[in-house]
Parts: structure tokens; C-alpha cells; sequence
């Protein structure tokens, strides 16, 4: 290839508008996975005692989607807004080699939460003897070993990373099917083993599970019968299952223009600008598992509740702690403690309790901080002799006890 070829092949066949608009999509999505896997991550890091071996391979998939827009996306982010691939041929193998990898883990990832959840649904004592952590643990490793290896044979001469014929992004060749028998095997094996099979597993499994689940909660349902673990496993069943059609259905319409493309040696049977939708859309995968996960998943709702409480107490928000005294005799059996951030010194105006009408009643509260705003007392156990300050006191601000 010479020179001038090459700077042509990696030239964007797209507008300028619509170069900006690729870049802008990209971006969003990058954005998006980000901080949707990101805090997926961070809930699982929060809950990794109690995680169950299944689980590990939705934490492989939030780390393959949080990874690839990472280290890969920026580079066409970058290259759309630039209006040429940027940096050449070596960009293009690290795109193309890396992306391929990516996207090969998230399939075999998502094939393999497919066929685990099958086994639990329909075979519940094979899943209980294989489904431990250790072997869930070696399928996470088989799934990064066998796409590694897969995406290398290019490097080595079995088919080729090409810039895509838009010009924005770089995949396999899939025209080698034409240049050499090796190049051929490759692109047949790879859209064949490594596309077709994983597919049709998923699509086999999940509707299998549909249909078991359906079945046992209709037959509980005739009975009269309501059991909430099945209908905690239906929810998960429905969880997983919009996981992986959202798989295929982003992943289909890149896969059929990819077959359409192996057939046709130039260019001209299709135009670049019908590789561009298919591929963002596949590009979409990223987003949406985390969506998935916080509408449907229980715990991750709780999880994602706590940790924004907890960030938001860092950044400044009030502290109440609840204290409880041991002891029939204790002038109050219960405490609460309202803590402002940033106080330093605190002075109590106006502390007084009506002790003649009613020995249950107690009069409002308000204790004034320096620098803060006044904290009101607005519930408390009754005693005949409330304690105005508590025992335990922080050294630079004294929490206050109601």
C-alpha cells in the first residue's frame, strides 16, 4: 500500500457535521459508562463480603465496558473531531486489537451469565454443585484468555486490523475473506464461533428461563400460593434477560453489515455512512447494563442510597446519631445527636422545661452553634431529669443531646 493510499484509508468518508456529530456520540457514551459502571464497581467493592459467586460475572462485565471506554473510545472521540484516524497504522492495530478483545469478553461474558442462570433455573442441583466461586472465577479468567488469544492471530497473519470504511474507527477485515485461505478462516471463525453460536446461546437460554419461570409462578399462582423468593428469582430472571437481548439487539445490526460486507470486495455495495449507525448503536452496550442493574436489582438501589448518603455527609451535610442508655434507671433511655459540620464552639441560650404541668412534656430547643445554623430539638424520650449535654463529646464539636 502506498502512502497516498494509506492517507486516504484512514480519511474520514464523512461530513464534517457528521464527523462532529460521531465524536459528540462517543462521547456521551464514554461519559455515561463511566460513571454507570463506575458506581457499579464501587457497590460491589462496598458489598464484595457478601457478594454470591454468580454475581462475578456482572463485576467482569462492568469492567470490561468501564475499560474499553477508557483506554479505546477517547482515541475516535478525538479522531472524529479531528476529521482523520489519528496516528496511523500503529493506532489503528492498538484500536482495533483492543476493541476486539473487549467486545469478544462481553460476549462470552454475557453467554456465560446466560448459561448459568439456565442451570439455576432448570437444573438447580447441577448449578448448585459447579456454580461456586472458584469455578466462577476460572470462567471470568477463560473469557479474557480466549479473547486475548483470538484477537492476537491478527498480529501474527491470520486476518488484519483495517480503519472501518467510514474511516473512525478500526476493526477486523473483514474483505480478507478475499485476499488468502488464512484471512478466510479467520473472518469465517470469528463470525461463525465467536458471533453466531455465542448469540443463539444466549437467545436459547434466556427464553428457556422465561418459559420455566412463567410456568412455576402460573402453577403457584392457580394454587393460590405466593412465594416471594420465586418472585425475587422471576425479577432477576427479567433482570438478566433485558441484559442480554440488549446485548444482541445492539450488537445484531453490526454483525448482519459486517456478514453483508464479507461478500463484497468494494466498497461501492454499500455506503460508509451505513457502518456508522450500526456501530454507535453497538457502541450503546456500554451504557445501559448499569441501568438495568439499579432499576431491577434491590440491593443495588439500597447500596447506591448508602453511599450517597455517605458522600453527601462528607461533604457537609448533618450528622445524627442515636444513643441508647443501658439501664432501667437512665435519665434518658434515649438519645439523639444532631452534629453540625464545622463547629467549633457552641452556646446554649434559653434551655428550660416545663416541669409543673406535665412531667412528659419538654419545651423547644434551640442550641446555636458559632458559625452554623441553629439546630432545633425535635423529638426526644421523657425523664424526669433530662440531661442537658451528653456524656460523650467529641473534642472539636460537641454533638447535642436531646
Amino acid at each position: 500500500m502506498s502512502l497516498n493510499e494509506n492517507r486516504t484509508e484512514f480519511t474520514s468518508k464523512l461530513s464534517p457535521a457528521a464527523d462532529t456529530c460521531v465524536g459528540v456520540t462517543i462521547l456521551s457514551v464514554v461519559l455515561l459508562s463511566v460513571l454507570g459502571n463506575g458506581l457499579v464497581l464501587v457497590i460491589c467493592y462496598r458489598r464484595r463480603k457478601k457478594m454470591v459467586g454468580s454475581e462475578l460475572l456482572c463485576v467482569n462485565l462492568a469492567v470490561v465496558d468501564f475499560l474499553c471506554c477508557i483506554c479505546f473510545y477517547p482515541l475516535s472521540v478525538m479522531s472524529s473531531f479531528h476529521h482523520a484516524w489519528l496516528g496511523g497504522n500503529v493506532t489503528c492495530v492498538y484500536y482495533g486489537f483492543g476493541c476486539f478483545i473487549f467486545g469478544l469478553c462481553s460476549m462470552f461474558t454475557i453467554t456465560a451469565i446466560s448459561i448459568t442462570r439456565y442451570l439455576k433455573t432448570c437444573y438447580s442441583l447441577l448449578y448448585t454443585v459447579h456454580s461456586d466461586g472458584a469455578n466462577i472465577r476460572i470462567a471470568c479468567c477463560a473469557t479474557w484468555v480466549v479473547a486475548t488469544v483470538w484477537s492476537s492471530l491478527p498480529l501474527f497473519g491470520w486476518g488484519e486490523y483495517v480503519p472501518e470504511p467510514y474511516g473512525l474507527s478500526c476493526t477486523i477485515a473483514w474483505r480478507g475473506y478475499h485476499t488468502s485461505a488464512k484471512d478466510a478462516f479467520y473472518v469465517i471463525c470469528t463470525f461463525a464461533f465467536f458471533t453466531l453460536v455465542p448469540m443463539l446461546l444466549i437467545v436459547v437460554s434466556q427464553c428457556q428461563i422465561l418459559y420455566q419461570v412463567s410456568s412455576f409462578t402460573y402453577s403457584l399462582s392457580a394454587r393460590g400460593i405466593c412465594n416471594n423468593l420465586r418472585q425475587t428469582e422471576k425479577r432477576l430472571s427479567v433482570m438478566f434477560f433485558c441484559i442480554s437481548l440488549g446485548f444482541v439487539i445492539a450488537w445484531a445490526p453490526y454483525a448482519v453489515v459486517s456478514f453483508l460486507f464479507i461478500f463484497h470486495k468494494e466498497h461501492r455495495y454499500m455506503a460508509p455512512g451505513g457502518f456508522v449507525f450500526p456501530a454507535l448503536f453497538a457502541k450503546s452496550s456500554h451504557v445501559y447494563n448499569p441501568l438495568i442493574y439499579f432499576y431491577f436489582n434491590k440491593t443495588f438501589q439500597r447500596e447506591l442510597r448508602c453511599l450517597l448518603l455517605s458522600i453527601y455527609s462528607k461533604l457537609g451535610g448533618n450528622q445524627v446519631g442515636v444513643h441508647i442508655g443501658a439501664g432501667h434507671q437512665a435519665p434518658f433511655p434515649i438519645h439523639i445527636q444532631l452534629q453540625e459540620r464545622g463547629c467549633v464552639q457552641k452556646r446554649n441560650f434559653g434551655l428550660s422545661q416545663d416541669r409543673t404541668h406535665s412531667k412528659t412534656k419538654i419545651k423547644d430547643k434551640v442550641v446555636y452553634a458559632s458559625g452554623c445554623r441553629p439546630v432545633y430539638v425535635c423529638w426526644g424520650s421523657t425523664s424526669k431529669d433530662p440531661p442537658i449535654t451528653s456524656n460523650n463529646k467529641p473534642a472539636n464539636c460537641p454533638p447535642v443531646s436531646i
